[in-house]
């Protein structure tokens, strides 16, 4: 049962972040554009079942919830907190689920394993910071031949400079160690 520790505005207006005290997932992402996405997950599921909300995001100590613009911000997140505090902290399945996607990483070429592991680290230290601070993240997609396709979550996901800024300033990043590639946004 997770306490919210802090709730923060985001840099897109139609986002609000919940800080916990007790972690809702260990290292998983859990991102969610609709309520048929969500099916499977009850924590997504009864904030999908509210009025206006329109993505879900949560990962670890945060979760992020993003609304149509047409509510008000006081009392979608009064309503929030009802499930959010009922939602259960992480389980022995989350673990389970990271060792599952780390032995997908194993599956690469020993080339391919390094070159993701090079711009995951990257991608770790210079981005994902600031997008997680913001309510956000992204999510690597795959890698094919030059081209990194991420697709970006939580108040990322529909905040206008994602699309534009940001995603230059990743490539032009990743570019540092890897000067032919693109970034696409999917």
């Amino acid at each position: 049962m997770p306490k919210i520790a802090e709730i923060d505005d985001t840099p897109n207006p139609n986002a609000v972040k919940f800080t916990l005290h007790e972690p809702l997932s260990w290292g998983i992402a859990h991102s969610y554009d609709n309520p048929e996405q969500a099916k499977n997950d009850e924590l997504a599921t009864a904030l999908f079942a509210l009025d206006h909300v329109t993505n879900v995001f949560y990962t670890d100590r945060w979760l992020t919830v993003t609304q149509d613009g047409e509510a008000d911000w006081p009392a979608l997140v009064r309503l929030i907190a009802v499930p959010l505090r009922a939602a259960p902290a992480a389980t022995e399945q989350s673990a389970a689920m990271v060792s599952a996607a780390k032995l997908a990483v194993h599956e690469m070429s020993e080339d391919e394993q390094d070159r993701f592991g090079r711009i995951n680290d990257l991608l770790d230290q210079q981005i994902r910071p600031a997008l997680q601070a913001d309510g956000g993240d992204l999510h690597v997609l795959g890698l094919s031949g030059d081209t990194l396709s991420i697709h970006y979550q939580g108040a990322c996901g529909t905040c206008p400079s994602a699309i534009g800024g940001t995603l230059a300033s990743i490539e032009n990043l990743l570019r540092s160690i890897e000067p032919e590639i693109a970034v696409q946004a999917v």
